[in-house]
Order: C-alpha cells, then structure tokens, then sequence
C-alpha cells in the first residue's frame, strides 16, 4: 500500500490543480460555495421534518408498549 501514497497524492493535488485552474472547476466551486451559504436555511427545515417524524415513531413505539404491557388492574 505505502508504494501507492505518491502516485495517489500527486493524482489528488493535479485534481485539486485542474479544479482551481479551470473556468469549470472555479464555476463549480462558486455553485458549491452558494449551495452552502443556502444550507443553514435548509437544515433547519430538515430539522424540523425530522423531529416530527421522530414524534410520530414515538407515538406509536409508545402505542405498542402499552398493548404489550399487562393490565395491573386484572393482575389483582
């Protein structure tokens, strides 16, 4: 593996190269870097979605808990 680190390292750094020297790789960094200013907004909006979906997987674990759990008051 370790015969491999130089080939690979300089394959990555002629990529990053290509990227920065390009006017396709400069515009894709720039659509890249407007998408993440937009993503705290987003997320938050995930966020949201998620916590009623957990909501709801709660409502029913808690639904299933109570038909499995035995009736204290027929136990008597």
């Amino acid at each position: 593996m370790r015969r491999w680190y130089l080939p690979l390292t300089v394959l990555g750094l002629s990529g990053i190269g290509a990227l920065l020297l390009t006017e396709r790789g400069r515009s894709v960094l720039r659509r890249a870097l407007e998408r993440f200013w937009d993503a705290p907004e987003q997320l938050l909006d995930w966020n949201g979605s998620l916590e009623n979906e957990l909501d709801r997987i709660q409502d029913a674990l808690d639904t299933i808990a109570e038909s499995l759990n035995p009736r204290p008051e027929l136990s008597h």
